[in-house]
């Protein structure tokens, strides 16, 4: 397995931790810095989205949620279906120009380029972490109960790390020799978000189009976190088979594709 290249990039970085500590503390910190209210803006920012979408689609749309939905309360059905696809968009969207951000480590010393679009994601587990626990308060608070199965959130975290890690290093490698990469990956991901569940159940969506849904994995995700979040039901295995199978399929391609550009890296830079 060692030989695999996204394992072995993962073996790299496990030696290097103490390189990845560093990235991931200025990242997070760089994104912060010289403002009053700090990290709290990474909290603030989907908060003012959910505000907006439960606005928008329960009061004037007035969608309803099916009696088989894990809640009937919207804002946590919208919230908990958000909290994934927010740590997958910001690790993939943020990856894209990364390579670029770090040019000069990249083109002036040894640097193991592989390691920034992990850096990113750490970065984004922080915030990710805080909805979490926001999310888990409200639940408390509105759906008066907590479910042992929220401690499968982990693995659902570092399945959805795979992906987006994977993702990652196919974008930003790409990113170097083809600049409009990032916005192409900005139209893509609008797409992604519009045909993931996030603001309706499975049911709701037409019958010929649920083929869509089936080859998402964010799908999965998304309706695996409301579970664990808002329900007492466990793992189904096929869904997290699913989950399996894409995140490491990606960030294995993910490791091939950018062991293969990165032969380039510096002569492009």
């Amino acid at each position: 397995m060692n030989n695999i290249p996204g394992f072995h990039f993962l073996r790299n970085l496990v030696e290097r931790r103490d390189l990845l500590f560093q990235l991931v503390r200025r990242d997070f910190t760089q994104r912060f810095v010289g403002s009053a209210a700090g990290w709290l803006w990474g909290v603030i920012h989907p908060l003012v989205l959910l505000v907006s979408w439960v606005f928008v689609f329960k009061i004037c749309f007035k969608i309803a949620l099916p009696e088989s939905a894990p809640t009937q309360n919207y804002a946590l059905f919208l919230f908990t279906g958000f909290l994934p696809w927010m740590l997958f968009q910001e690790t993939v969207q943020r990856s894209a120009s990364c390579l670029l951000d770090h040019q000069n480590l990249i083109t002036k010393t040894i640097f193991p380029a592989e390691i920034v679009p992990v850096s990113i994601f750490l970065s984004s587990l922080v915030n990710h972490l805080i909805a979490l626990a926001l999310a888990l308060v409200a639940v408390g608070f509105w759906e008066r109960k907590f479910s042992v199965m929220t401690l499968w959130l982990p693995v659902y975290m570092f399945l959805l790390g795979l992906l987006a890690i994977g993702i990652g290093w196919i974008v930003s490698s790409l990113h170097v020799y083809l600049r409009d990469t990032a916005q192409v990956v900005s139209v893509v991901l609008t797409f992604w978000f519009w045909f993931t569940p996030i603001f309706i159940t499975e049911s709701m969506i037409p019958e010929r189009l649920r083929f869509i849904l089936w080859a998402n994995p964010l799908a999965y995700l998304v309706n695996a976190y409301r579970e664990r979040l808002l329900s007492a039901r466990p793992p189904q295995m096929r869904e997290l088979g699913v989950i399996a199978a894409c995140g490491v399929t990606v960030f294995v391609i993910g490791g091939l594709f950018f062991r293969h550009l990165k032969r380039g890296f510096a002569d492009v830079l």
